[in-house]
């Protein structure tokens, strides 16, 4: 099968339109239309619908596009298995959350970027550390960083970089705030403002109330950390953060952490991939300076 196909059809895949295919691929729109007549012949199926106006996959091509991002990604495993270049090129597919996004990643990024500018890094939203695993077992993700407990995860590895301190906090118009400590019971009457489900300090917040037979009169969902912050500013509830996202809310006075004993076990920061994941150069590269940005960076200290 002709790679070149492949790569076609995944691009035209992702946008559903052929004329955006041909620019993205600098192709004639008659080149793009030919490579999938020639994929589908091929295949001996359609892969490619047309409903009115719009472009939709097929059922075959739905099942197409998964093998199709393997096979190209295993061209550029072999590609660069074999090569002997000095300088690393590649990709990389990165999850991670939204709290590490923006208080862990960007100095790894920096330092990674200038290391190895031929590198292409790509990142995809994980909304919670069970997405995340299911992305890394599906092949969606290379690595990922997922805040939990210390725990076997069966296909996956996963490395321990930081502790991370997960506190509750309440801001200054709250009843709460100024309170000298607080005991769970006292959460039965409050509004908790909290991440996705899937969450694992969510998770186990939740559990740590139930085994006490605590249920608080409301829950807000969110899927922003940054949106809840607001709401604890707001006063509307109380809310289970890392501390990483609070420091300059706290230094502010706007957010207190709780006194609190949540009987929660230590939960980490880890860098995770499949345990047969071939870890290629730059793979390896960016886990390495992972580890040791985590193990050397002050901007990775707690408040």
């Amino acid at each position: 099968m002709d790679l070149k196909l492949l790569k076609t059809f995944i691009v035209a895949s992702e946008c559903l339109n052929f004329t955006k295919t041909a620019r993205i691929l600098n192709f004639a729109q008659s080149s793009v239309t030919a490579h999938i007549r020639t994929l589908e012949e091929e295949i001996g199926t359609p892969l490619f619908e047309r409903l009115g106006k719009r472009v939709v996959l097929t059922e075959a091509g739905r099942r197409l596009e998964k093998y199709a991002v393997q096979m190209i990604r295993i061209e550029e495993e072999m590609k660069e298995s074999v090569s002997h270049v000095k300088n690393l090129q590649g990709s990389i597919i990165i999850g991670a959350q939204e709290s590490q996004c923006t208080y862990r990643l960007p100095p790894i990024l920096k330092k990674f970027t200038e290391n190895y500018p031929n590198v292409k890094l790509i990142f995809k939203p994980s909304h919670s550390d069970g997405m995340a695993r299911e992305q890394l077992v599906n092949g969606e993700l290379d690595i990922a960083f997922i805040m939990d407990v210390k725990k076997p995860v069966g296909s996956l590895i996963q490395i321990p970089l930081k502790e991370e301190s997960i506190v509750l906090v309440a801001g200054q118009s709250h009843k709460l705030f100024d309170k000298a400590y607080i005991k769970l019971e006292d959460l039965e009457e409050e509004t908790l403002l909290l991440t996705e489900m899937g969450c694992s300090y969510r998770s186990l917040l939740e559990q740590s109330l139930q085994s006490k037979n605590i249920y608080p009169i409301n829950k807000y969902e969110f899927v922003s950390i940054e949106a809840i912050k607001q709401c604890v500013i707001a006063g509307i509830g109380i809310a289970v953060l890392p501390l990483m996202a609070l420091n300059k809310e706290i230094e502010q006075g706007l957010i207190k952490p709780l006194r609190c004993q949540l009987d929660t076990p230590s939960v980490f920061t880890h860098l995770a991939w499949h345990k047969d994941k071939w870890i290629s150069p730059p793979l390896k590269a960016f886990i390495e300076l992972t580890k040791e940005t985590f193990q050397t960076s002050k901007n990775f200290s707690s408040y």
